[in-house]
């Protein structure tokens, strides 16, 4: 991914929002939006197509929704970050956005200096979330008191503790390479067994369980 200039698809079924994101973001100098969906199908198809650094989806449209165009974009060879950006900020929608493959989680009321920084931080490899969901992540991804907790973690190796403490950082699997001096391929096998071993379905609910539960 070209950090100085991260390359965006925009999906959303409502015209004047896609205008007024298109018009925010060609503000900016190392942010570039290369195509707009209105629907899912167009959104799967110009994912493959236009292999975007970021998609900014859409939860609630018309027809195929959000999840069901995030399922389908996954199911492709497209290696794009997709941020949801809606505004729901139901429990439900926002577990189910996360274990169906999404990199991030935005409302759309945020301020639009912050959406931007949040857009920078994915293209950087971060995972990115509204300030807001954070306690909803946290009641939905936390498991049960100190003792779990203690357990959870004694069932780690000390480099899978290391690198879930890299998840808790946001970081994507290259970047923890870099950092601990390791393949890309080693990480992957280590984030499947920290999965496996916490019970989780995803890398992204990894971080957010190390960042609340961790001591």
């Amino acid at each position: 991914m070209n950090q100085s200039n991260a390359s965006i698809l925009l999906v959303d079924d409502h015209p004047l929002l896609r205008k007024g994101l298109r018009q925010l973001i060609e503000l900016e100098d190392d942010l570039n939006v290369i195509g707009e969906a209105s629907d899912g199908q167009s959104a799967v198809n110009l994912a493959q197509e236009l292999e975007p650094d970021i998609i900014l989806l859409d939860l609630n449209m018309q027809g195929m929704d959000g999840l069901d165009t995030l399922k389908a974009i996954r199911g492709t060879n497209t290696h794009s970050r997709i941020i949801m950006l809606t505004v729901s900020d139901n429990d439900e929608d926002i577990v189910c956005a996360i274990t169906y493959g999404a990199d991030g989680y935005l409302l759309k009321d945020m301020d639009p200096e912050e959406i931007l920084e949040k857009i920078r931080d994915a293209s950087q490899g971060k995972m990115v979330f509204s300030e807001k969901l954070t306690h909803v992540l946290a009641g939905a991804i936390r498991g049960g008191g100190a003792n779990t907790k203690t357990n959870l973690l004694s069932k780690l190796t000390s480099r899978e503790h290391e690198i879930l403490k890299q998840l808790a950082r946001g970081l994507s699997n290259k970047l923890i390479a870099r950092e601990l001096d390791i393949s890309d391929g080693t990480v992957k096998v280590h984030v499947k067994h920290i999965l496996k071993k916490l019970s989780l379905n995803s890398r992204v609910e990894a971080a957010v369980w190390m960042v609340n539960n961790a001591a």
